[in-house]
């Protein structure tokens, strides 16, 4: 089962500046940064709120370090905005595997580690009305197993 928006990640050419706009703009603080090698990006999570489910709400802003990454590639053909969507879920393989049922190409055959040791697996956007879509199971909070905000 899908319990909340987990984020919204935005491609932008310059993180810092990106995330100085959002700080100074709305007032939202820098909750995690990394650089993912495997993706080609680096990025910022901002922590925007709690959730029901005891996870968080976050913008992903996402910069590209190489030029072959996926981002770079989007931000080359779409220019800075909107990326993609990710929904959190606290089980991203049997998600993944309901919804592939359903005839939707799920990307990746295992999910992989995304922010903050998180587990994620993407959906093919041409199969979601144009959205590329995440599935997210956050990283275990206390190591019990249960996941906590992205």
């Amino acid at each position: 089962m899908l319990t909340r928006i987990d984020h919204i990640g935005i491609a932008c050419f310059d993180l810092d500046a990106t995330v100085e706009f959002y700080r100074a703009t709305y007032g939202f603080e820098v909750f995690h940064t990394e650089t993912n090698e495997e993706q080609g990006i680096r990025e910022a999570m901002l922590r925007i709120n709690g959730t029901d489910d005891g996870g968080a709400s976050y913008l992903q802003l996402l910069e590209p370090t190489r030029e072959d990454s996926t981002v770079a590639k989007w931000l080359a053909r779409n220019g800075e905005g909107v990326h993609h969507i990710a929904f959190g879920t606290a089980d991203v393989d049997g998600e993944a595997e309901q919804i592939r049922g359903k005839g939707i190409r799920v990307l990746y055959d295992e999910p992989r580690i995304g922010s903050m040791g998180s587990r994620i697996t993407f959906l093919h956007p041409k199969d979601c009305h144009g959205v590329l879509t995440e599935l997210v199971t956050s990283a275990p909070a206390d190591g019990t197993g249960e996941g906590q905000g992205h």
